[in-house]
């Protein structure tokens, strides 16, 4: 079993992933906010995603 301490830490660092991945969408003109949900639910999978296989989408400039 997880401690208190461990299971607040493990939830700081998933929440920390979730920022850097819409952090990082955002950088790629896509939606940070969906990505951001997206990345709560299955976390670094996410962001490997994003990195990866997403190029930047064009700016609407």
């Amino acid at each position: 079993m997880l401690s208190s301490i461990d299971a607040t830490q493990y939830t700081v660092g998933w929440g920390s992933l979730a920022l850097i991945t819409a952090g990082l969408a955002q950088s790629k003109n896509r939606s940070g906010l969906a990505w951001f949900f997206g990345a709560l639910f299955v976390g670094p999978i996410a962001t490997f995603l994003l990195v990866a296989f997403c190029d930047k989408l064009a700016s609407d400039e």
